[in-house]
C-alpha cells in the first residue's frame, strides 16, 4: 500500500510534539487519535480500491474523520 495521506502528523505538522505528548499523557486524546488514524487508513483502503464500499459509506467515514480532526484540533489548541 502507498503512503496514507491525512495522517495526524501531516494534518498538524507544527503540533507533532504536542500530539506525541498528549498521546502519552491523555487517554481520551490517545483514543481519539487512534480512532482518527484507524478511520483514515480505512478511507485510504476504500479510495485505493483495496476494500470495496458504497459511496455513502465512504462519505460517512469522511464525516467521522472530520469530526475527530476538529476535536483533535480543539484539544491541541487547549494544550498550547
Amino acid at each position: 500500500m502507498t503512503h496514507v495521506p491525512h495522517g495526524l502528523h501531516e494534518e498538524f505538522p507544527h503540533d507533532a510534539a504536542a500530539i506525541s505528548r498528549l498521546k502519552m499523557s491523555d487517554g481520551h486524546f490517545a483514543r481519539i487519535a487512534d480512532r482518527y488514524e484507524h478511520l483514515n487508513r480505512e478511507i485510504h483502503r476504500i479510495e485505493a480500491n483495496v476494500e470495496p464500499a458504497a459511496d455513502e459509506v465512504l462519505e460517512d467515514l469522511k464525516k467521522q474523520r472530520i469530526r475527530l480532526k476538529d476535536e483533535i484540533a480543539a484539544m491541541l489548541r487547549a494544550a498550547a
